[in-house]
Parts: C-alpha cells; sequence; structure tokens
C-alpha cells in the first residue's frame, strides 16, 4: 500500500499582485517596527542586518515582505477543504507597474483572469 506523498497530486498556484506604494517611509516604517517586536524572533546581529536592508530598499520591497504574514499567502487556500497547504514562497520585487505578458498564452486555463 503506498502512501499520501506517493498517490497525491499536486498543484502549483502562482499569483502575481501588483501593488502601488503610496508611501515608502511609512512603509518601512511599519517593517522596522515588526522587525524590532520581540516578536520577531531575531538575534542582535540578523535584526540589524533585517533593519539595514528594509532601510537601504528605497522600493518598499523588502519591507512589504517584512508585513506579509505566511498565513496570508496560506489562506488564500484555507477555505477549500479538498486541498491540504504543503508549503509557501513569497517574493517581492519592484515591478514596472503592470503586470507582465508571457507572449504565448497557450497554457493558461479557461479560469485564468485578472482581479
Amino acid at each position: 500500500m503506498s502512501d499520501a506523498t506517493d498517490t497525491g497530486r499536486y498543484l502549483r498556484l502562482t499569483v502575481d499582485l501588483v501593488v502601488e506604494v503610496l508611501d515608502v517611509d511609512a512603509l518601512q516604517a511599519a517593517a522596522l517596527a515588526e522587525i524590532r517586536s520581540p516578536e520577531a524572533e531575531l538575534d542582535d546581529a540578523e535584526r540589524q542586518e533585517q533593519i539595514e536592508l528594509v532601510s537601504a530598499d528605497e522600493t518598499g520591497a523588502s519591507a512589504l515582505q517584512w508585513l506579509i504574514e505566511p498565513d496570508h499567502v496560506l489562506g488564500l487556500v484555507e477555505h477549500v477543504r479538498e486541498v491540504e497547504p504543503r508549503e509557501a514562497m513569497l517574493g517581492v520585487e519592484p515591478s514596472e507597474g503592470i503586470l507582465e505578458e508571457e507572449g504565448d498564452h497557450d497554457h493558461e486555463g479557461p479560469d485564468d483572469h485578472l482581479l
């Protein structure tokens, strides 16, 4: 008898979201408050490294990444009883302000759409 890992079907959910940063200073301040919080569970060296990273990033990407909780990402599927989230990875990077078109869209399904 095989276990669920052998017979399970895995799907990768890819979401692209573009946000406009209205106030980089406020975004950085919010992230720095999170980093300085004792709940951040960082040692002094890690805390200082993250403070420098967020402070030096003029785009706000590092700050935003600090403010998004992993549970927020997993919340996209928490209401779907037929799936079990296995892992999630989040990346935040600068954008031109629009979702980039990927040339040929043959890989998209009928339910792919912009929100």
